[in-house]
C-alpha cells in the first residue's frame, strides 16, 4: 500500500437514474437507465438521445452543472457530520480545455455560480482535465491531507455533453451512438463527490484508495497509429506498483469506458498485458451503461459505485481496479482496497 493512502468515507451523486448516491447506485445496479430523445437533433434530423438529469428547473450550462455540483458536495458534507463545510477543501473536477464546444469561461462561471451556494475555503482548487481529473484529484488531495495537514477533502466531478456545440463536435467526428452509427457514446450529465481523509483503525467501513498512476497513449482514439493501449498499461502499473501490489490481488474493474469500440479494445488489450495469473473471473463494470457519457464526474462517478458495492456487500471481492482515458491521451488508474471494520492502515 501506498505511503500516503486515502479513505474514502462519504459519497454524493446526481445523475439522470437518481439525484442521490443511493438511488443512483441503486439503479446501476440494477443496470437502470434513463436515455430519451433530448431536444437536440442531428444532423440526419433525428432526436439525438441522452442521459438527462431532471431538475426541479429547466437551468443550462453552469448554472445547471453548479446546481448539480452543490447537490452533491451537500450530499457528502451529510455524509460525515464532523466535516465542517466552510474549512474543508473542495477539488472540483471539469471538462478539459479541448473537449469540442466547451465555454471557454466554464471554469470562471462555474465558480461564480458554485460560489453562490457554497461557501469553498481558500485551499479549494478546480482541475480541468476531463475523465482523468478525478485521480489527479486523488493525487491533490494526499497534499493537502498529508503536507498541508487538512483532515477532510471532498473532490467533486461536474460535467455535461448536452449541449449543442458538444454535441456537433462529437457528431462530426462520429462519435455519438445515433441511428447511423452503432459505435458511439451516449451523451449524459451528472455530478458526484466523495470525502477523503487520512485512513485510521476505524469501526466505521474504510474504501482505501491504495495506489494511483498515470500514462500517456500515443494512438489516442482520433489517431492512425495501432492501438497497443501503451498508455493504460504504463498507467495500471504505476498504481499498482505505488499500491505494492499485483494484478493478480485484485478482484474485478470499475471503469469509464461508454459504448465505443476503442475504450473496449484498449481495456481488453491492458489485460492481455498485464494478466500473469489465471482468474477465472475478472469482471469490468461501466457505469456509463446507466448514467451517459459523463466526462469529469465519471472518476467520483465510479468510486461512488465502488463505495456503494463495498458497503452493501455485492461487489466481486474487497480489491478494485479503476481506469479512466481521456481523448488526448492522458490515462489514470487507481487501486481501491475495502476495509470493512478497525483495520489499521499505515500512514506517513
Amino acid at each position: 500500500m501506498s505511503s500516503a493512502p486515502l479513505a474514502i468515507v462519504g459519497s454524493g451523486m446526481v445523475t439522470a437514474v437518481g439525484l442521490t448516491a443511493a438511488s443512483a447506485c441503486a439503479a446501476i445496479r440494477c443496470g437502470i437507465n434513463n436515455f430519451q430523445e433530448t431536444r437536440f437533433i442531428d444532423s440526419a434530423g433525428e432526436w439525438i438521445i441522452g442521459s438527462e438529469v431532471p431538475l426541479e428547473q429547466p437551468w443550462r450550462g453552469p448554472a445547471k452543472l453548479a446546481r448539480m455540483l452543490c447537490a452533491a458536495v451537500r450530499e457528502s458534507h451529510e455524509a460525515d457530520a464532523s466535516l465542517e463545510p466552510g474549512k474543508t477543501p473542495v477539488i472540483v473536477c471539469v471538462a478539459e480545455r479541448e473537449r469540442p464546444g466547451r465555454d471557454r469561461e466554464l471554469k470562471r462561471r462555474l465558480m461564480e455560480e458554485v460560489s453562490r451556494e457554497l461557501a469553498l475555503p481558500p485551499d479549494s482548487i478546480t482541475i480541468s482535465q476531463g475523465k482523468v481529473a478525478g485521480v489527479v484529484a486523488l493525487r491533490e488531495a494526499r497534499t493537502m491531507l498529508y503536507a498541508k495537514g487538512h483532515r477532510a477533502v471532498i473532490i467533486a466531478g461536474v460535467d455535461s455533453y448536452l449541449d449543442g456545440p458538444t454535441l456537433a463536435g462529437y457528431e462530426r467526428k462520429r462519435r455519438l451512438l445515433t441511428a447511423d452509427n452503432s459505435n458511439g457514446f451516449i451523451p449524459g450529465e451528472g455530478a458526484a463527490a466523495i470525502v477523503v481523509k487520512r485512513p485510521v483503525a476505524s469501526d466505521e467501513p474504510q474504501l482505501i484508495v491504495a495506489g494511483i498512476g498515470f500514462g500517456i497513449e500515443k494512438a489516442t482514439i482520433d489517431g492512425e497509429d495501432p492501438l497497443r493501449a501503451d498508455g493504460m498499461v504504463e498507467a495500471i502499473r504505476n498504481a499498482l506498483s505505488d499500491a505494492r501490489t499485483s494484478m493478480a490481488a485484485l478482484d474485478y474493474r470499475i471503469t469509464d469506458v461508454s459504448g465505443e469500440q476503442y475504450s473496449f479494445k484498449e481495456a481488453a488489450l491492458a489485460m492481455t498485458r498485464l494478466m500473469r495469473v489465471r482468474k477465472e473471473e475478472f469482471d469490468i463494470w461501466h457505469p456509463a451503461d446507466c448514467i451517459g457519457e459523463v466526462g469529469a464526474a465519471a472518476g467520483p462517478a465510479v468510486f461512488n459505485v465502488a463505495w456503494a458495492a463495498s458497503k452493501k456487500g455485492y461487489s466481486k471481492g474487497r480489491n478494485i481496479l479503476c481506469h479512466f482515458g481521456n481523448d488526448d491521451g492522458k490515462r489514470a488508474a487507481a487501486v481501491l482496497t475495502y476495509q470493512p471494520v478497525r483495520h489499521a492502515v499505515a500512514g506517513r
